[in-house]
């Protein structure tokens, strides 16, 4: 496993394991890569639909909240001054930064003066910038697509608030023990709180630039599950412990796959779990014994199916939003199926015992179904009236 890019470069290189390429986080650079990933196919989704006249120009009066850049300056000037405030700090302490940089990140220690110069240089740069951008008579034409820096950051934002919350739901007495380490970590996401925050934020987003809900939801569908996929990539790279069970048994005749594809330890995994290995001096010596099923490995290969149903339906759906609730669904199957062999608490509900994510993906199931029903039956409905 690679928990940071000098285990990676060890093996590639055979360079010392942490030295400064420790800063580099296996999972927070595969987190990155999924929304790029991810941001890139929405993107293209956009356009497409605007190219087939489906999504259309917005107009934004600019005039009803006094200034159209107001929330950018703010935004731009509050993070201009945070890592302002916190550079000098990390500089500092970059032994302690390799370690945790979201421990460091989130500490108190900074530079004021640093902060306060950086962002009064970024705020009247802005501001100077909004100056040149908004019209006198405060009516602009947009294309949906220039509103997708917006779209991406509230998915963002409140997709890894919401995913941290439901990952706090899921281990409540690891977050009492520690509860800035347990939020702050860099490890530890459930996706699905991920996307229900995301999806509610989007909501009313797009309902406030009146851009339709449905359309937007379908060209993200297959974006979301890029993403996820990626994630997925940097949980089993890194050894995140979003891993499953332990499984001791021998492996079956018909499974053909690699060993470590059937039970794998995660040498050198980043959550620090299982047993210390042998002659090991680095900063991450841990392995499983006996080994865990790897799910990371099997979700990413049936995201990858997932993905391929919504990219190959995409264009031939002409109904809005059926894609979308097509996603509940598969990724309802999905999830549901993959938790059997997962490490989450179980709670007792009418008589079965399934976990957190189990009972959400249940609910999928039926908001897929209905979804689809629901707006294939109205579809039907209009083109009857009309």
């Amino acid at each position: 496993m690679y928990p940071d890019f000098s285990y990676l470069f060890h093996d590639l290189f055979g360079t010392q394991p942490d030295n400064w390429a420790a800063v580099i986080k296996t999972f927070g650079f595969f987190l990155f890569l999924a929304f790029i990933c991810s941001g890139y196919i929405f993107y293209s989704e956009f356009k497409r639909k605007e190219r087939e006249g489906v999504l259309k120009t917005i107009t934004v009066d600019t005039t009803k909240s006094g200034n159209f850049m107001l929330r950018e300056i703010v935004l731009n000037t509050i993070i201009a001054f945070f890592f302002g405030y916190k550079i000098p700090h990390v500089i500092s302490n970059f032994d302690e930064f390799k370690v945790d940089p979201a421990a460091a990140l989130v500490s108190g220690g900074g530079n004021i003066l640093v902060g306060l110069i950086s962002a009064v240089v970024v705020g009247v740069f802005f501001y100077y910038q909004s100056k040149k951008m908004v019209p006198s008579s405060g009516i602009i034409e947009m294309q949906p697509h220039q509103k997708i820096g917006d779209i991406v950051t509230y998915a963002a934002l409140f997709g890894i608030l919401g995913a941290k919350v439901f990952a706090v739901l899921e281990n409540l007495p690891a977050f009492f023990e520690d509860p800035v380490g347990t939020f702050f970590s860099g490890s530890g996401l459930t996706v699905l709180g991920g996307f229900i925050f995301a999806t509610i934020a989007i909501f009313f987003l797009v309902r406030k630039l009146n851009i339709p809900f449905l359309d937007v939801a379908d060209a993200g569908a297959p974006a979301v599950i890029t993403g996820y996929l990626v994630g997925r990539l940097g949980c089993q790279f890194s050894g995140d412990g979003d891993w499953g069970r332990i499984n001791d048994t021998a492996k079956p005749d018909w499974f053909v796959f690699p060993d470590w594809a059937w039970s794998y330890g995660y040498p050198n995994n980043v959550s620090k779990r299982g047993d210390k290995m042998a002659d090991c001096a680095y900063q991450y010596c841990n392995e499983m014994n006996p080994g865990v099923w790897p799910t990371p490995i099997y979700e990413v290969l049936m995201l990858g199916i997932i993905f391929g149903i919504l990219w190959y339906f995409r264009k031939k759906i002409k109904v809005s939003g059926v894609l979308f609730f097509m996603y509940f669904l598969l990724y309802g199957i999905m999830r549901f199926l993959i938790e059997f062999i997962r490490v989450n608490d179980r709670y007792e509900f009418l008589g079965f015992e399934f976990s957190q994510a189990q009972y959400i993906s249940i609910l999928f199931w039926f908001i897929g179904i209905g979804g689809m029903w629901y707006l294939n039956n109205n579809s039907k409905q209009k083109a009857i009236t009309t």
